[in-house]
């Protein structure tokens, strides 16, 4: 996806500085030839920090700022003069930003609050000057410590967008018309597999000024957990949803059979996605006849509330509002 702006995956090196040394120096002036220590701290290394910016949603400033290292502290001086710290690094990452270790794949944090920030990298301590270690019984140490190293090494930033209903269903099962039908977004649409090739995000209007986030995730296919097709390139973008509103075409053969494929693949990628509040969406509904609408009916999964749509005629949409604003409300 060469021509995209939507990055949701970097990887980064990181260096925080290194602390400044303390200063090993002893008082001198005219008539005191033999003064005590006064010799300052050194200052600290630089952070690296991550901050959750709610104007960012992506992570293509990053894409290719590949090592990002921060400033060391300076040395601690005589005069008990305290070094300057090193200046910290402040990036900017978008809200649902996970970091990871990249060597061990450990999960470091998570930003899912705007303006949240977390250290990523701590800076080394400065060392402390000698008049730190004087006392009664050493009134003239001539030694300081050095400063403390910062820390380093490869980190992995990926997003997981923040919305409330993630639409899942396979290519050309009508998400992005739907998306681009009672939202804002404009999503890419064609009669081609795979036209969505990065994820969309729309606001839904509701009664007495309420809304909701839908975001449109690239179509599934089976074995998609496993790296087919798209692959689990962006099935992480439906943990963060809150309601899954499956959507199935009413011309596929078996609805029920692609509704169950489709939650197999989910389950198989995180089975926690299972505790989700789900809505069954049948589409195409306007090249469908009432009769064949019916017998469709007899067989949807049971427990799951459903409705059958046109993005094309407007027909359920009402409903389809209904419930998923019951569904996120539960």
């Amino acid at each position: 996806m060469p021509d995209s702006n939507f990055i949701d995956y970097v990887k980064i090196f990181c260096a925080s500085g290194h602390g400044g040394a303390g200063s090993m120096h002893l008082h001198r002036a005219k008539y005191v030839p033999k003064g005590g220590p006064d010799g300052g701290d050194g200052g600290r290394g630089g952070h690296i920090i991550l901050k959750a910016n709610p104007q960012f949603w992506t992570l293509i400033h990053l894409k290719y700022r590949k090592h990002v290292k921060a400033d060391d502290g300076e040395p601690g001086g005589g005069a008990l003069r305290h070094g300057k710290n090193g200046a910290d690094i402040v990036l900017d990452v978008p809200v649902g930003t996970v970091v990871k270790d990249a060597e061990s794949g450990e999960v470091l944090f998570e930003l899912v609050d705007p303006l949240q920030t977390q250290v990523l990298c701590k800076g080394g301590r400065g060392g402390l000057g000698n008049n730190n270690f004087k006392s009664a019984t050493l009134q003239t140490p001539r030694f300081a410590q050095s400063g403390e190293e910062g820390m380093e090494g490869w980190f992995i930033l990926e997003l997981k967008l923040l919305a409330d209903v993630g639409l899942v269903g396979f290519p050309n099962a009508g998400k992005s018309t739907l998306l681009s039908t009672i939202t804002s977004a404009k999503p890419k649409i064609a009669s081609y597999a795979f036209t969505t090739l990065e994820p969309n995000l729309g606001i839904v209007r509701y009664y007495d000024d309420q809304s909701f986030v839908m975001a449109d995730i690239p179509g599934i296919i089976e074995g998609a957990h496993e790296g087919r097709g798209i692959g689990t390139r962006f099935l992480r973008h439906i943990e963060r949803n809150s309601v899954l509103l499956f959507m199935v075409s009413s011309l596929e053969e078996n609805i029920l059979a692609s509704y169950k494929t489709l939650l197999k693949e989910l389950e198989l990628y995180n089975p926690e996605l299972l505790v989700k509040e789900r809505v069954l969406a049948v589409t195409k509904c306007d090249l469908i006849d009432k009769d064949i609408e019916k017998d469709i009916k007899k067989h949807l999964p049971k427990g799951i509330p459903s409705v059958f749509i046109s993005s094309h005629s407007q027909e359920g949409l009402k409903e389809l509002k209904d419930l998923l604003w019951e569904a996120l409300n539960k």
